[in-house]
């Protein structure tokens, strides 16, 4: 198997274990911890709207390749076995029958809140300072 072949498959199971939090966290068999972990990773993972932009060299890309594919692994550890399995069967049939993964509105307006936040912050900060 080549690296880019490798690379491919690591990147369909990000995808695919991204669109499983989201129906685990549907799921009433979820913890409640592993739910409010898994509702924030998949409203960021979900949203429009990245947390760093990609346009900003190297940077850009560290939530997208580090952060996220992190956060998702530590989420899935924390699910239970039967609810992971089914909410698995449940992203492929998703995958395969919408052809993608889900949007979140919820989550692009919380990066766009986190923005407001740290630039609303960093005002304050130069003021007083």
């Amino acid at each position: 198997m080549s690296n880019t072949s490798g690379l491919r498959a690591w990147a369909r199971r990000i995808k695919r274990d991204g669109v499983t939090l989201w129906f685990a966290g549907k799921n009433p068999r979820t913890p409640w911890y592993a739910k409010a972990l898994g509702m924030f990773v998949v409203a960021y993972a979900l949203s429009p709207i990245d947390l760093i932009p990609d346009f900003i060299p190297v940077l850009g890309y560290v939530d997208d390749v580090l952060l996220l594919p992190a956060l998702i692994w530590l989420t899935i550890k924390l699910l239970p076995a039967e609810v992971l399995a089914e909410s698995r069967r449940q992203a492929d049939a998703w995958i395969v029958s919408k052809g993608g993964k889900p949007t979140s509105k919820v989550g692009a307006a919380l990066i766009v809140l986190l923005w407001l936040a740290a630039i609303c912050g960093a005002w304050y900060w130069w003021r007083m300072g």
